[in-house]
């Protein structure tokens, strides 16, 4: 009985150390893990702080970039060549590009702040850090400059506007009195060839007062005021032939021998005026007695 009872506690006692030494192993292992998890953590944050800086330095190359273009547009010569549209399009970018630099700040200052309390803040990083500081401060002080250039452009874009609509208002005044100087000029030039003719029977001319016959008497002209009516107006300018559908005609007005002739043709006689401003020299009136 004594032999049993040592046997089973031998067996307990390499049990318990088994299982001390199975504990002791899955302690080990644990500790094992966690600092490599602790190690994965570590590189893994340091490849994301790496590739936000990477992220960051292309943006602000580009940023630099289209700055430098703006540069080249934004200055009174070439923006006295924009359209409207543009010079304000102009103006939406320099915004824009002044809000990205600032959140380009804002998250550079985060990453230093982060890369400061990790010990993955190397000299390298520090050096890029300070790096990417200066160019946005660079980046600033430009957009700055810029936007005063726009403005003076504006300034000096408006008043060059100003002196040219006072210029188009003055130049517009000056034509609108060089038309009415030419319309009046045309206005007195018709005034001045208006011409009047009448052409009838000797019946005809005397019922409307612009002859006058008795017996043994020469016909003539009376004086004074004609009938208006019985005559046609016309242009001395572009009147050059009467037609009178007449077999035979005699002109009654006083005209220079000369200035006109009259001509048979198939329809009857027509007066053809051959020197107008001699033709109505002595008169502005043209009677011709037809039978």
């Amino acid at each position: 009985m004594k032999k049993i009872r040592l046997f089973a506690l031998g067996w307990m006692i390499l049990a318990l150390v088994g299982s001390c030494q199975r504990f002791a192993q899955v302690d080990d292992t644990s500790k094992q893990d966690s600092i490599n998890n602790e190690l994965n953590d570590s590189l893994a944050t340091a490849l994301a702080e790496k590739d936000s800086l990477m992220a960051l330095m292309t943006e602000i190359g580009d940023g630099m970039m289209q700055i430098k273009e703006m540069q080249g547009v934004v200055n009174a010569t070439n923006l006295k060549g924009e359209t409207p549209d543009r010079k304000a399009q102009l103006r939406n970018d320099i915004v824009l590009i002044k809000q990205s630099i600032e959140d380009r700040k804002k998250r550079l200052a985060e990453l230093e702040k982060r890369l400061s309390q990790s010990t993955n803040y190397t000299a390298e990083m520090k050096k890029t850090i300070e790096s990417l500081k200066n160019q946005l401060n660079e980046q600033q002080a430009t957009i700055n400059d810029l936007t005063q250039q726009l403005a003076k452009a504006h300034v000096e874009i408006e008043n060059l506007t100003k002196s040219v609509d006072s210029l188009t208002s003055v130049n517009t005044t000056v034509t609108q009195e060089k038309v009415q100087a030419q319309e009046e000029s045309e206005r007195l030039a018709n005034e001045l060839n208006v011409c009047y003719y009448a052409v009838g029977s000797k019946k005809e001319l005397k019922e409307n007062k612009i002859i006058e016959t008795g017996f043994l008497r020469k016909t003539k002209i009376m004086e004074g005021d004609f009938e208006r009516s019985y005559f046609t107006k016309a242009d001395k300018r572009t009147l050059s032939r009467i037609p009178l559908h007449s077999k035979k005609a005699e002109v009654m007005s006083k005209h220079p021998a000369g200035s006109y002739e009259i001509v048979n043709e198939a329809n009857g006689k027509c007066l053809n005026i051959l020197n107008s401003s001699k033709f109505w020299e002595y008169s502005n009136y043209l009677i011709v007695k037809i039978n």
